[in-house]
């Protein structure tokens, strides 16, 4: 058996010298060729900051920049974060931007950018609104008018936070009396605030501010900047509350974010949020998303956006109604807002922060941001399985609550 494997063997040598021979040639070229590089890369760089290395061609390139103002935008503040061209530029400074990331306009981002209308083909034929947002696109610093800085002192275990608008006392108390009723609920503390802007002449508001002074001192729950409070201001509404929650209230686990016109089943909310496990909870947002959504074009349409502003698919956003969402998240979003411009639609724009960060809303069949059917909507039992339903009057909600709390009401 040995001598007849030792001929099987012998047999089968040559072959295996080739193969041999090719694999050590191989293995030649190759050290050879890393030899080459790490010599060109060490001379290329001998006055390179210390422990960054960076090849002396740029191995990246720019995308062809887009004609649509705000996705031109974006890409401006793409090209600013990107750890790779920012090492280029902090390290090695040899790095030559193309005109169109010179930034040409106002030292301070809250002065009117008067470049947009030359970069925006159809500016002067755009609504009135539009003209504005863009002017003023890239100032996030507003004065605040009403805080309320010890509010989340006693880290609550959820944040009620609600859109509103200035004339809108009604619907305030209504919901101060109802689902937004602050204190302890289900044995978890609970607080309530009420983002606001100001109103203007302009927009044919009466002066307000004496009585919603004296609302805030009362109630102890109102939040104000000094900007004005527009459907396309909504986006900058998200921002200053998410550098306030930083500031704030960091500690609070989670936030409701609801219009004034929501009704909110605070005790199903709890109720979801103490059956969830810290891993699902720290990158929780849940709400009635919306996917494979596009801008309107239609002028006609409140959500309108024309070309010259922006082309695209938007990423999956929950419907600004009312989502849910975690604390930790929060301040992430609150982070990567900064690398996101601002964007007329306030939900789609936090869809964009979403993105950014990797992550995806969870649609929750609970959220009815386009309300239920028509024959449900006197139905007791029904709210008692909803989280959200948009929308509902301060008098519809007086009505609906004691569904939701009187324990005699009885659903199968």
């Amino acid at each position: 058996m040995v001598s007849a494997f030792s001929e099987i063997q012998g047999a089968h040598m040559p072959l295996g010298r080739k193969k041999g021979k090719a694999l050590c040639m191989l293995m030649m070229i190759n050290i050879f060729i890393c030899v080459l590089v790490g010599v060109s890369w060490k001379l290329g760089h001998k006055g390179g900051p210390k422990g960054i290395r960076i090849p002396s061609k740029r191995f990246w390139h720019l995308t062809l920049v887009s004609k649509s103002f705000w996705n031109k935008e974006q890409q401006r503040l793409d090209v600013i974060n990107n750890p790779l061209i920012n090492a280029e530029l902090f390290g090695g400074s040899f790095i030559s931007l193309p005109d169109w990331l010179n930034d040409t306009g106002p030292l301070d981002p809250c002065e009117a950018d008067y470049r947009v209308p030359m970069q925006v083909l159809d500016y002067n034929t755009l609504p009135k609104r539009f003209q504005d947002f863009l002017l003023h696109m890239r100032c996030r610093m507003y004065p605040m008018l009403i805080n309320q800085p010890h509010v989340c002192d006693k880290k609550p275990f959820l944040l009620l936070v609600v859109k509103s608008l200035m004339p809108h006392f009604d619907r305030r108390q209504a919901i101060r009396q109802t689902w937004g009723r602050a204190g302890f609920l289900a044995n978890r503390s609970v607080v309530t605030v009420f983002l606001l802007g100001s109103t203007s002449s302009v927009d044919n508001f009466p002066d307000l501010q004496e009585m919603l002074n004296h609302e805030a001192k009362l109630h102890k729950d109102l939040l104000q900047w000094d900007y004005r409070d527009t459907f396309f201001n909504l986006t900058l509404k998200e921002v200053l509350f998410l550098e306030w929650f930083s500031t704030y209230c960091p500690h609070a686990q989670y936030i409701l974010k609801g219009d004034d016109d929501v009704f909110v089943n605070t005790l199903q909310i709890i109720g979801f949020l103490r059956g969830l496990s810290k891993g699902k909870g720290k990158d929780l947002f849940i709400g009635d998303v919306i996917k494979n959504a596009g801008p309107h074009r239609n002028t006609k349409l409140k959500y309108f956006i024309p070309e010259s502003v922006f082309v695209g698919q938007y990423p999956p956003y929950a419907g600004g109604g009312g989502y849910l969402l975690s604390g930790d998240l929060a301040i992430r979003l609150s982070n990567i807002s900064q690398q996101v411009v601002l964007y007329p639609i306030d939900d789609v724009y936090t869809g964009m922060c979403l993105e950014k960060l990797g992550l995806v809303p969870e649609k929750h069949p609970g959220f009815r941001t386009f309300d239920i059917e028509e024959k449900y909507r006197d139905n007791p039992c029904i709210y008692r399985s909803l989280m959200l339903v948009h929308s509902r009057t301060p008098q519809e909600m007086l009505e609906i609550w004691p569904w939701i709390t009187h324990p005699e009401l009885s659903c199968q």
